[in-house]
């Protein structure tokens, strides 16, 4: 008879109990955590001289900060904003200067737009709005090398509608004031952009006609080109005639300099007789080295070129592998990272062995070069 009170003395107190925890339960209010479709980065960038330390910038969960060499990752943007990244740089005279842009470069069907540029100058722990709230997607920032408040941001704008809310920006107080330095027209936004790591007066761009619905995607027109400027950004030349680039009409474009030799370009060009251009004059006249496919396929989702910190001849392009040359793009091999169609890279200028690389699954790292 005791055994039987116990036993049911248990179940009536473990019924109670369970009762108000379900209760507790019941009352707590939920809230997603993400990322967002986080899962893929086109943002991403270690800092120099400092080889365990790497951010990436994710499509719908915010920015993300390793310490340990990408072993693991932890979010700093959590608090402050959220959403889709376009673009990450921190400043090589002061690494705990950082600006992100957001808003993603790759425009396929669920595109992630973003509200503008933010700023941390305590490595990541806190962050101010920036402005260029409207400019929707923000593909590049680069960092004046010695000067962190002088800043150019590439916008894209808008991808569904006409906007002037597009072009190359420049500020010169840290962000807390922006000029419009470059615009193509309504239609065509800046999707990539360099300085001249040699020569910070010299900058390149290239901008782009792009036109996303819901169920469709126009890419190419009047307004995509590449530009040149030697003033510091305050005025821009295009070059996109200049001999031996493609004639007709251009998508997309990406642009690189070597720090190696600053006379020495690359560019990745979607076009009829599109691919890989190189200039050995910063730009004046250029030669065809490369036009396979590889490189250039689903041209709106990659066409991204890198060159080497210290070696003028190797050069890199992502696409669905990554893409290394040593011989000045004539020759490529493919490569394969722990995941596939590669966004963005970032080769560190003391060490060209570590890299980050952001793709559809996030970013990774490596020590070896590959």
């Amino acid at each position: 008879m005791r055994i039987f009170l116990f036993g049911f003395l248990f179940l009536l107190t473990s019924g109670l109990i369970g009762q108000d925890n379900f209760e507790n339960i019941r009352a707590l209010e939920w809230r997603e955590i993400g990322p967002y479709r986080g899962g893929r980065s086109c943002a991403v960038t270690g800092v120099m001289g400092k080889p365990n330390l790497f951010y990436f910038g994710s499509t719908g969960g915010g920015i993300w900060k390793s310490t340990d060499g990408g072993r693991s990752w932890e979010n700093i943007s959590d608090g402050f904003f959220g959403g889709s990244i376009g673009a990450i740089a921190v400043s090589q005279s002061d690494n705990n200067v950082i600006y992100v842009g957001g808003g993603e470069k790759t425009v396929r069907g669920n595109v992630s737009s973003g509200y503008g540029l933010w700023k941390s100058e305590d490595g990541g722990k806190t962050w101010h709005s920036k402005g260029l709230k409207t400019s929707r997607h923000i593909s590049r920032i680069r960092i004046h090398p010695t000067n962190h408040n002088i800043v150019y941001a590439a916008a894209m704008g808008n991808l569904y509608k006409d906007t002037s809310d597009r072009g190359v920006y420049k500020s010169t107080d840290g962000g807390n004031t922006w000029k419009k330095v470059l615009f193509a027209n309504n239609k065509a936004g800046a999707v990539d952009l360099i300085i001249d790591p040699n020569n910070s007066r010299n900058l390149y761009a290239s901008t782009w006609n792009i036109r996303r619905t819901p169920y469709s995607l126009s890419s190419g027109g009047e307004g995509s080109a590449l530009w040149k400027s030697t003033d510091s950004g305050e005025t821009w030349k295009d070059i996109s005639a200049n001999k031996g680039l493609p004639e007709g009409t251009w998508g997309i474009s990406g642009i690189t300099v070597s720090p190696a030799n600053s006379d020495r370009l690359w560019a990745i060009i979607e076009n009829e007789k599109g691919g890989v251009y190189r200039s050995e004059d910063a730009g004046k006249t250029w030669t065809k080295v490369n036009d396979k496919r590889d490189l250039r396929q689903r041209a709106w989702y990659y066409t991204r070129i890198y060159a080497d910190p210290q070696d003028q001849d190797i050069v890199y392009v992502v696409n669905v592998s990554y893409h290394k040359s040593k011989d000045g793009g004539k020759t490529f091999k493919s490569k394969r990272a722990p995941h596939g169609d590669h966004h963005d890279l970032w080769i560190a200028p003391e060490n060209p062995d570590r890299m980050i690389i952001g793709d559809d699954g996030a970013a990774q790292v490596t020590y070896d070069g590959g």
